[in-house]
């Protein structure tokens, strides 16, 4: 492992010197992929440097307390020293090998997700809407700007889809594990027995891509317009304003209708063209070491139950890691943050164990 953080702490002091020239400041493109790599060794030198510390005074405690002429006073001083910095070293290289792990090099990216209502009718896509609600009040907590996409209202203020686009630092990172079909479990206020009805919304996150990381050929796509609707399917713009892209080779086809400019709406619709074909790209490059690597976190696959909300009892279990926490009202309303850092926490311990096995 040493070895290793010698080897990071080199290239981080290399980039640190190329960032000061002038061929590289001059060039953006050149800088900011620089600047990316500078910014994710810095936690892994920023650390190995407290790491070395800690064992500069673990090896001046040792020299003390194996002089012989040493006073018993010093020694004492030398002995909480010594097992301080040693406790610290155990820590410190816990935290080394997490940050030497293989990051996901869509980590720092920005995240585009769709919210869709599933099995359970109307009563899906009012949860759809509950659910749209909890991750913008999570964002707003992260300090997170969120921008609507494209989206499909219904009259009673239910959401059939939305796509939506939070641009934030770490976005990604903590928002990936929520792909996959999160499950609600409650009495609908028109179930008038009293009746638990059960429904399902599906999550899908997108690490948003950028034109350097999918070419899209324009004479591959079919673009048309047409009139945008609001909830009820009446016609709330009288030009064609909204947008179909279809990409043909792999027929993949996004709609945006969000904006009233057509130029707008092409725009967006392209964020969310360019994410998924990203997607399905990174998909496949990965799918050999996913099938003999396959995290127990979940795989991010859209058809698989993550999680459980259960209104009567006030309970949300995440059944990728058997979490259930007794505060539905706090996690809807943006408290997000006890689950995400657990999910993260599990599925670090699972890439150490895989990393014991290689």
């Amino acid at each position: 492992m040493f070895e290793k953080l010698k080897l990071v702490q080199e290239k981080y002091e290399e980039i640190s010197k190329k960032l000061q020239e002038p061929d590289v400041i001059n060039n953006n493109l050149v800088y900011r992929e620089l600047m990316k790599e500078y910014k994710n060794l810095t936690p892994v030198v920023e650390k190995f440097k407290e790491y070395c510390k800690a064992n500069d005074l673990l090896k001046e405690a040792e020299e003390i307390l194996n002089e012989s002429g040493s006073e018993k006073e010093l020694k004492k001083m030398a002995q909480d020293q010594y097992e301080e910095s040693k406790a610290k070293l155990d820590v410190i290289s816990d935290e080394l090998k997490i940050l030497l792990l293989p990051s996901d090099p869509n980590d720092s990216k920005n995240v585009i997700m769709e919210i869709r209502g599933g099995a359970g009718g109307e009563e899906a896509m009012l949860f759809a809407n509950s659910l749209f609600r909890m991750y913008s009040m999570y964002a707003e907590r992260r300090r997170w700007k969120l921008e609507t996409l494209d989206a499909n209202v219904r009259e009673l203020g239910g959401i059939k889809e939305i796509s939506f686009l939070i641009n934030g630092e770490g976005a990604y990172s903590r928002l990936k594990f929520e792909s996959g079909v999160h499950r609600v479990q409650r009495v609908p206020e028109t179930e008038a027995s009293g009746r638990i009805h059960t429904s399902t919304v599906t999550v899908a996150v997108l690490p948003e891509a950028e034109e350097i990381d999918i070419e899209i050929d324009p004479s591959e796509l079919q673009i048309d317009t047409f009139r945008a609707s609001g909830a009820g399917g009446q016609h709330i713009n009288k030009t064609e304003s909204a947008i179909r892209i279809t990409h043909i080779p792999s027929g993949l086809v996004v709609e945006c209708q969000d904006e009233r400019s057509q130029y707008k709406n092409k725009d967006k619709a392209m964020k969310i063209l360019r994410a998924k074909l990203y997607e399905q790209k990174c998909e496949e490059q990965n799918k050999e070491i996913a099938s003999q690597r396959k995290s127990q976190v979940g795989s991010g696959d859209r058809s698989e139950r993550i999680r459980t909300y259960n209104y009567p009892q006030g309970r949300v279990t995440d059944h990728r890691i058997g979490l259930t926490l007794y505060k539905l009202d706090e996690i809807l309303n943006g408290d997000l943050d006890e689950i995400i850092d657990q999910l993260i926490a599990f599925d670090q311990a699972e890439k150490l164990r895989q990393e014991g096995e290689v």
